[in-house]
């Protein structure tokens, strides 16, 4: 799976996924570019999935427009010793066949 990780989380839980590739917002050149544009980008990009940490995302953007998944880290702050706890959760899901479009928020390792 091709996974980006937003600017807003460490850069180092990019070594949390492997055997996906996995890329950060500054690898593609993309800091500081809205949501929707950045999901738009994502799908012309190939990309399946972006891991944030903006819990407001899921209320402003209409993902019925795009293809990819969007996992939301629900945490109290946006460590990495914090954000690795849930990766777990996140790779389990990663694991399936089939992962729906559209918001995924991870808390606490468990899927909300």
């Amino acid at each position: 799976m091709r996974l980006l990780l937003d600017e807003n989380l460490p850069k180092r839980l990019k070594n949390d996924f492997p055997g996906h590739e996995v890329f950060i917002v500054r690898d593609k050149g993309w800091n500081g570019i809205k949501n929707g544009e950045l999901l738009r980008l994502m799908v012309a990009d190939g990309f399946d999935a972006l891991l944030t940490f903006d819990k407001n995302m899921q209320h402003q953007q209409n993902f019925s427009k795009y293809t990819i998944a969007v996992f939301v880290l629900n945490a109290s702050i946006n460590t990495y010793g914090e954000l690795t706890r849930l990766s777990p959760k996140i790779r389990e899901y990663l694991n399936q066949k089939v992962i729906p479009p559209g918001p995924v928020v991870i808390k606490d390792n468990e899927i909300i």
